[in-house]
Formats: structure tokens, C-alpha cells, sequence
């Protein structure tokens, strides 16, 4: 993918005066491998790290600068969106349940096979959802997001995307997680293998992360993101305002907690039910 790299970076160079045509077979050529999984914004390396690649994101925002807006309206459904990331293209050999009732993924997304979207859902453009995750109701992949296998994505789950700065890390979500309703994922975070985010809990670069079977504290430093560690159990929790004002008033401030690591009892209360799929 070098050669489409370079004819990337070289379009994106030329700013407002960028070649339509050559942009546009550009994009085209993009979406296409995006959608095949064949190119990701991020990719895992060997020793658990993960690379981002910039070029990725500056190849999405060109083609949001050079495309137009479309009307690809049905007839009950008003859509008007960028002529370069339409709706994905799904074949009933992708091997994809879409259930009817206003999901949506739009192209330049992969979406692997055995995946399950429960209505409405979304997944945004550059995201990579790999085989047999279940996104369900309301839930959000949102863009670059990079989630693994058997991942399950319960209702209202948010997954928060990002394309600026085209530097920034996506939010990774690794194979096995369960992600419970309500909760959030933001800003880069990764959340390791096996890990349990229970219903409420919200991740962002700037949350500390209590971890009390090893009494230590998570939190980002510097390029690093915050990392979830593999098989946490994370449950919302709180901790006290250290200032006389806080004392008096008896505030606290909202505090991710792990409280366990995953166990055969945790196992079972998260296994995907296959009678669903």
C-alpha cells in the first residue's frame, strides 16, 4: 500500500488546489481497501503495541474535502451525506447480520464475518470491527476505532472515534472484551484483552484508573494512551475531594475502579449467548 500512501500525502500536499480526478480514484482506491481490511488507521504489532497511520486519517479528510453532498434518500428516509462514503456495500456472502431498524455503517469501515448489529447502530468511517462482535442497540463504532474479535458492544455503548489530529491514536478495543451498556470509551484509550468495562463506566486519556487487586493507579503519560489491563473488571466507583470545601460538603468525583480480574464467574455472566447469532 506505499504507492497509495504516496499519492495520498502528494494530493493532500496540494491543499484546496488539490485534482479532483486524482483525488476522487484516490479515495476510491481507500474506501476499497479499508472496506477489504486490507489498510487500518491502526494495526497490532508483534510485541502488543499498536502503530497508528496518519496517512489513514489524511486520506478519509481529503475525501471529505473533495466530496459532495448527494441525495441517497429513500422513499420514507431522507440521506444526503458525502458522495465518497456512502452506506458500505454489504452481500449477503459478507456474512453480516444487519437487522432491519435504522443501522447504518458507512463504507471504509471493515466489518468482519459473524459480526451482529442490533438496531439502530452505527460504525463510522475507517473503523475496523473484526469477526463475531455484537454491536447492539444504540451502540457507536465511531471513526478509525479499531475493535477485536468476540467483542461485545452492549446497548448505548460508546466507542469514540477521531480523525484530528490525523497523529492521534483511535480508541482499540482488544479481542474478548465486553463493553457494557452506557459505557464510554474515549480519546485513544486501549482497552486490553478479556477486559470486562461495566454498564456506566467512561474512559477518557484523562481518567485515572484504580486498580485495587494491585493497589496501583492507571492513567496516560505523555504519547502513552490509558490502557485498560488485559482481564480487568472495571466498575464505575468514586473518590473523595481532598479540600476542606469537599470535606464539608461530602463531594466526590467520578473514579473507575477495578475491582477483580477476570475469573469462570465473570466468564459466565458475559459469554455471548451463539443462540443469537
Amino acid at each position: 500500500m506505499s504507492e497509495l500512501r504516496e499519492r495520498i500525502e502528494d494530493l493532500v500536499a496540494q491543499g484546496d488546489g488539490v485534482n479532483q480526478g486524482a483525488a476522487g480514484n484516490a479515495i476510491a482506491d481507500l474506501v476499497q481497501a479499508l472496506n477489504a481490511g486490507e489498510i487500518r488507521a491502526a494495526s497490532p504489532n508483534d510485541d502488543g503495541s499498536w502503530s497508528t497511520h496518519p496517512w489513514v486519517k489524511k486520506g478519509i479528510l481529503l475525501g471529505f474535502q473533495v466530496g459532495r453532498i448527494v441525495d441517497y434518500s429513500t422513499e420514507k428516509f431522507p440521506f444526503y451525506d458525502k458522495n465518497t462514503f456512502p452506506i458500505k456495500p454489504l452481500r449477503k456472502a459478507d456474512n453480516v447480520r444487519l437487522v432491519p431498524g435504522g443501522s447504518s455503517i458507512r463504507t471504509g469501515s471493515y466489518v468482519g464475518q459473524g459480526v451482529v448489529c442490533m438496531p439502530p447502530m452505527y460504525v463510522n468511517v475507517g473503523a475496523y470491527v473484526d469477526e463475531e462482535t455484537m454491536i447492539d442497540s444504540h451502540a457507536l463504532v465511531g471513526s478509525c476505532a479499531q475493535i477485536g474479535k468476540r467483542v461485545h458492544l452492549s446497548a448505548s455503548a460508546q466507542v469514540g472515534g477521531v480523525l484530528e489530529p490525523v497523529n492521534a491514536a483511535p480508541v482499540i478495543i482488544e479481542d474478548d472484551v465486553f463493553v457494557g451498556g452506557n459505557a464510554g470509551v474515549y480519546e485513544g484509550c486501549i482497552v486490553r484483552k478479556n477486559a470486562v468495562i461495566a454498564a456506566g463506566v467512561n474512559l477518557t486519556s484523562s481518567t485515572r484508573l484504580y486498580d485495587v487487586p494491585n493497589e496501583a493507579v492507571h492513567s496516560a503519560t505523555g504519547d502513552d494512551p490509558l490502557e485498560v489491563p488485559e482481564g480487568a473488571v472495571v466498575v464505575p466507583g468514586s473518590r473523595p475531594i481532598d479540600s476542606d470545601f469537599g470535606d464539608e460538603h461530602g463531594l466526590s468525583l467520578y473514579a473507575p475502579v477495578i475491582v477483580k480480574y477476570r475469573d469462570a464467574k465473570t466468564d459466565a455472566a458475559t459469554v455471548l449467548e451463539d443462540a443469537l447469532r
